[in-house]
């Protein structure tokens, strides 16, 4: 039985798997910028940085209050429909659930809409929540360069006052030395943060 010759590969075809590689290289090339910066390789230590911000108190607030004791930082903003409210309601039960030991957990909620979030909306918003978590605002000025530093992505998406925006979801952990040690994702199962979270503490 003689077989058919295969159907040659129309051109079109070809064409669209070019463009298709040339997108993965591009995506690729645009994590890469993302989380490298100059001079840097891709590691826990690239990620974090000075920075000086306010709390919902009116306090400042720095990189140097991350050390001696152990953190959890999320980015969001006060007019976020439901990923921030979520997670800072997580938050709450996870500092309830470590019992004495959520004592010695920070969690810091940092906006990426300071234009909106003053000191004033951050004190009445967090009012909802654990009493221990401590909200961080300031100018746009102040507020970008942190961004840059803990990589995070924001973007605002709409015009007028009811715009949103976009941001990373995941909750940053950060040892006592505020050194990044890896992240607890966004509605991950209850079960598997705990665990992550009760080893932080633990050291």
């Amino acid at each position: 039985m003689t077989r058919k010759p295969l159907p040659a590969r129309r051109p079109l075809q070809l064409v669209r798997l070019v463009l298709w590689l040339l997108v993965a290289v591009a995506i690729a090339g645009t994590l890469a910028l993302v989380f490298l910066a100059p001079g840097k390789k891709m590691t826990a230590s690239a990620i974090g940085g000075p920075f000086s911000l306010v709390d919902q108190n009116g306090a400042t607030v720095t990189e140097a209050a991350l050390k001696g004791h152990p953190s959890l930082m999320f980015f969001g903003y006060t007019f976020c429909p439901d990923v921030c409210p979520t997670t800072l309601l997580s938050a709450s039960n996870w500092l309830k659930a470590l019992g004495p030991d959520g004592d010695r957990l920070k969690v810091y909620f940092v906006t990426v809409d300071p234009e909106r979030d003053t000191v004033a909306q951050m004190k009445a918003y967090l009012q909802a929540f654990d009493p221990r978590i401590i909200g961080l605002t300031g100018a746009r000025s102040a507020v970008d360069p942190m961004l840059k530093e803990f990589r995070v992505y924001s973007k605002k998406s709409g015009e007028g006052d009811d715009y949103a925006m976009d941001h990373s979801a995941a909750v940053y952990m950060l040892d006592d030395n505020g050194d990044f040690v890896g992240t607890v994702d966004y509605q991950e199962d209850e079960k598997t943060a705990m665990e992550k979270i009760r080893r932080l503490v633990k050291g």
